[in-house]
């Protein structure tokens, strides 16, 4: 199985907040790879927001998006995407 990783900032001006944190989440449940995200030693999988939002990641903070399966590196440019844009928020 195909396995992509991505390293992306977080720039908007709260963090991964419940907001943000429901739309990666709702974007990642669209794809059928297993993805996780990584913030220093805590990881959480993307799927779950619970496991998300322990993740306490704020501005400013790096997060590793790992996805393994088929649609991998959809997955990923999704997710790095999300992020980059902000989550909408600006």
């Amino acid at each position: 199985m195909p396995v992509v990783e991505n390293t992306v900032v977080i720039t908007n001006k709260v963090g991964l907040h419940a907001r943000p944190a429901a739309l990666l989440v709702q974007s990642a449940a669209r794809f059928q790879s297993h993805i996780q995200v990584y913030c220093g030693e805590k990881q959480a999988n993307a799927k779950s927001i619970v496991s998300v939002l322990t993740l306490g990641a704020g501005p400013g903070t790096s997060l590793v998006i790992r996805a393994e399966g088929d649609d991998a590196s959809k997955a990923v440019q999704a997710l790095v995407k999300l992020v980059v844009n902000k989550f909408g928020e600006e």
